[in-house]
């Protein structure tokens, strides 16, 4: 959420084992061989060499030999392998070039000709997710985009403005200071995003620099209860805004900028929460309205293209 996302009063734009996983101080040296990659991803998914071997429709003989080196895996092997194990693309080139072959996947530009519906897209989804917040979130947990709602949440919940060039997830909820000082169950939403990162960060180095350098959070208990869903409850005076949490992603992308990309919807659990999120956005609707328009439909579509953040 850049400084015009987060400061809605300028009315400019603006997941489940329940202990966080350890997470190592260096990030794990380059495997030198497909096979090294493609044992160490199947571990980290809990998956023996039967379960990967039947969900990537190969022999558990071959995927053994090629784990240790005795067999070369070809490019439509590698390629079910890896999508068997939901492996993220940039990770998949660096599987491919083990094996060598050349990278599969490419990395568009942010200002891209083919970004152009990418973009689009994106912020579509954000304008009609009022009157909940939604923001957009990068491979690193950085908010490239978000919605009106996701300014106006911040300002009930009494967080800062963000006045740096851009707002990162991680930051916001795990440093002393930011969006996490406002949860009422903050140990447990921690929890839940740095088990999510630091899974992310097995194949990410920049994400495992920067949970280096953020304060991991505490374990929960063992016996801490179970529910369906984990609700965002957000303090605001003397009540709080609850929230479930979706998120939406591009089918089947084939670029790295655009499989990086995910939107997190923040949807209102409880009819209160409602009525406060739509209040709210009703009041900055009326105000964001131009003179002599009583719809205000202009200066909707004008502050639904002004949240489009730069993706990067």
């Amino acid at each position: 959420m850049t400084s015009q996302v987060i400061d809605a009063t300028a009315k400019d734009s603006q997941s489940r084992c329940m202990s966080p996983l350890p997470f190592h101080s260096t990030h794990p040296p380059a495997a030198t061989r497909a096979g090294e990659h493609l044992r160490r991803l199947r571990h980290h998914a809990g998956l023996s060499q039967l379960d990967l071997a039947l969900l990537a429709g190969v022999s558990q003989r071959h995927l053994s030999c090629v784990e240790t080196g005795r067999a070369k895996a070809s490019p439509s092997t590698l390629h079910a392998l890896l999508s068997a194990l939901d492996v993220p693309l940039e990770h998949c080139n660096a599987v491919f070039l083990a094996a060598g072959y050349a990278p599969r996947y490419g990395a568009c530009a942010p200002d891209a000709p083919a970004m152009q519906m990418v973009h689009a897209a994106v912020e579509h989804i954000l304008h009609a997710n009022n009157p909940a917040p939604a923001i957009v979130i990068d491979s690193n947990w950085d908010i490239t985009a978000a919605n009106v709602s996701t300014g106006l949440l911040f300002a009930m919940a009494g967080v800062p403005a963000a006045r740096e060039k851009g707002l990162n997830l991680l930051d916001t909820l795990l440093r002393p200071g930011g969006l996490g000082d406002h949860l009422v169950n903050a140990d447990e939403i921690r929890a839940i995003a740095w088990q999510r990162a630091a899974r992310e960060a097995l194949g990410n180095a920049d994400l495992a620099r920067r949970l280096q350098g953020l304060p991991a959070p505490p374990a929960l208990e063992p016996d801490t209860p179970l529910s369906p869903v984990v609700l965002t409850r957000v303090r605001v005076g003397e009540g709080e805004l609850r929230f479930l949490s979706t998120f939406t992603t591009f089918g089947m992308p084939l670029d790295i900028t655009v499989a990086s990309l995910r939107i997190e919807h923040l949807v209102p659990a409880d009819s209160p929460t409602w009525r406060a999120m739509t209040t709210a956005y009703d009041a900055w609707h009326r105000d964001a309205a131009p003179p002599g328009n009583g719809t205000g439909c202009a200066g909707d579509r004008g502050q639904a293209r002004s949240h489009r953040g730069q993706v990067k």
